[in-house]
């Protein structure tokens, strides 16, 4: 049997569920008769994802969490339906391997994969990777070429455009995220009022219609388990769509914490993007610019729009567990990244106006 991955945890109280009527529909779907040990991957802040044990395989099943209403975010069929069309243009994604969209099971869709080997690189990567500077280096190019490649795809030629909801992107995503932000709002976090209006008043038309992941970050990266150079794997697609390439480059970039970063950034780390050899922001975006021929000349909306979105984000999550819907204790402080997020959407906002006037 492989080697237990080191975020699989015991299943909290709050997310079990029935695993001998998985276990029953599974036999249905694959022939696989045996019961599964179950644990839960650590990781994940929205949708639910377990590793399903067997003494020749391990397989993932990822669900929403209990009580989460319909959405793109927690469609299961959505997201078990985008990994199944583009495996034929895209082989970085896991092998599905079924979908249940029988309540009677789990009391909600669901869907199985097959768990990609490898490492993957959280907070802090594993002891045993020792990469020199040049090794990150190489492996930063490559992770950035994984999006250039996902960009760089024709949802038409793909299957795929009917994901998305045609021109407008960029539009629907700031009043998206500004009215996602207010329902969520608490009392002790800002109002984002000037970064919103300002975001309303700086938005550009989409660069470009293109299959987009939503959420690319190094610890939804699988690395192969002999050459941890190279990616095998791109992990979490439930929010992936059709639309702006930048705007996605952009919330990617809201997570990637540099070594030169203030203090407080540095506290919101989430992955080794500090590492000596580590490309920062801004050469990511030169690079990036250079692969896609797409202009980033004007790149601070997309990053304010970023560290906003990853706001929203953090609040949602935070909203859950002020108002009792989740104990989880990893969210208890998120109403303080929060704020900080929009300090630094504010400064931001300061620098471009004092170079612009």
């Amino acid at each position: 049997m492989a080697t237990l991955p080191d975020n699989a945890r015991p299943v909290r109280d709050e997310d079990v569920f029935d695993v001998d009527a998985v276990a029953a529909w599974l036999g249905e779907e694959t022939g696989i008769r045996e019961v599964p040990e179950v644990r839960q991957f650590s990781g994940g802040a929205s949708n639910l994802t377990y590793l399903l044990r067997y003494p020749d395989r391990d397989l993932v099943l990822r669900r929403p969490p209990a009580g989460a209403k319909p959405s793109s975010g927690h469609d299961m069929a959505r997201e078990y339906r985008i990994q199944s069309m583009l495996a034929p243009v895209y082989p970085y994604v896991p092998r599905m391997v079924g979908l249940c969209t029988d309540h009677a099971v789990l009391g909600s869709d669901f869907y199985v994969m097959e768990r990609v080997p490898g490492t993957i690189l959280r907070t802090d990567p594993p002891a045993e990777l020792t990469l020199s500077a040049q090794d990150t280096r190489t492996l930063c190019l490559r992770i950035v070429d994984l999006l250039v490649e996902l960009h760089g795809i024709d949802p038409e030629a793909a299957g795929l455009s009917g994901l998305g909801r045609g021109p407008g992107y960029v539009a629907r995503q700031v009043a998206g995220w500004t009215a996602r932000y207010a329902k969520a709002r608490t009392d002790n976090v800002p109002d984002f009022a000037r970064v919103t209006e300002w975001l309303a008043a700086r938005q550009p038309e989409d660069a470009a219609q293109r299959v987009i992941h939503g959420d690319f970050r190094l610890d939804n990266i699988v690395l192969d388990e002999r050459d941890p150079l190279k990616p095998v794997a791109v992990l979490d697609w439930e929010l992936a769509t059709i639309g702006d390439p930048l705007m996605d480059l952009g919330s990617s970039l809201a997570y990637w914490v540099q070594a030169d970063d203030e203090p407080m950034m540095l506290l919101t780390k989430r992955q080794p993007s500090d590492l000596p050899g580590m490309l920062t922001r801004d050469e990511i975006v030169t690079f990036y610019g250079e692969k896609t021929v797409l202009s980033v000349d004007d790149w601070s909306f997309y990053e304010v729009f970023g560290l906003f979105r990853l706001a929203g984000i953090a609040q949602q999550i935070y909203y859950r567990y002020h108002h009792g819907q989740t104990s989880n204790p990893a969210f208890k402080d998120f109403w303080a990244v929060v704020g900080y997020l929009e300090s630094r959407c504010s400064a931001l906002i300061d620098r471009y106006e004092k170079e612009n006037r």
